[in-house]
């Protein structure tokens, strides 16, 4: 798993590979979404940054509002979705 974390692009597909998992199985957007919100904030509390990506994410999560973070959460899951 420490790669997925410390290279950005390991850590795209990784996402989108739960994303992925989580439409199979039938979770709706919001659902997933809710998910991706929950997964940023435990990132946000308990992981250090491993790189230049997910440092810029943090700062724009730690600035951003309980709705601003969603929409990153939101953002993320679109991102993953459109680089598979």
């Amino acid at each position: 798993m420490s790669t997925v974390l410390t290279d950005f692009d390991t850590w795209k597909q990784f996402l989108a590979d739960r994303v992925q998992q989580a439409k199979k199985i039938g979770l709706s957007e919001e659902t997933i979404s809710n998910l991706a919100y929950e997964i940023g904030t435990f990132l946000d509390e308990k992981v250090d940054p491993k790189n230049d990506e997910q440092r810029a994410l943090k700062e724009l999560w730690d600035v951003g509002d309980a709705e601003e973070r969603k929409t990153i959460a939101r953002l993320m899951m679109k991102l993953v979705d459109h680089s598979k």
